[in-house]
């Protein structure tokens, strides 16, 4: 059992950025290959970034390529998403998801995940 508790959401303008923040308990969070998604009102839950277990790989969905990091800390049992340059367009809950093995974009793929943090971006 992993549990995963975000953070760092919030309202900021257009442009600007925030770091959001994936804190994990439980098992060898070395094992697990973490990842962010985020769903809008009224549209699927989408897949953001991902990162190995090593942290050595990472991969982005379109919309965030050159604005969003992704990042972790194994020694701290953290995920990051730092976010350049945001727009309306991210405006969304954002969720931490953790699986065990190897990166995967599918939410499907995923047994675990955070509660959510709310991002609100205004034009």
């Amino acid at each position: 059992q992993v549990q995963l508790v975000e953070s760092g959401g919030g309202l900021v303008q257009t442009g600007g950025s925030l770091r959001l923040s994936c804190a994990a308990s439980g098992r060898t969070f070395g094992d697990y290959a973490m990842a962010w998604f985020r769903q809008a009102p009224g549209k699927e839950r989408e897949f953001v970034a991902t990162i190995s277990r090593s942290g050595n790989n990472t991969y982005y969905a379109d919309s965030g390529k050159g604005r969003f990091t992704i990042s972790r800390d194994n020694a701290n049992n953290m995920v990051y998403l730092q976010m350049n340059r945001l727009s309306p367009d991210d405006t969304a809950v954002y969720y931490c998801a953790a699986k065990w093995g190897t990166i995967r974009t599918a939410p499907s793929g995923f047994a675990y995940w955070g509660q959510g943090t709310q991002v609100f971006v205004s034009s």
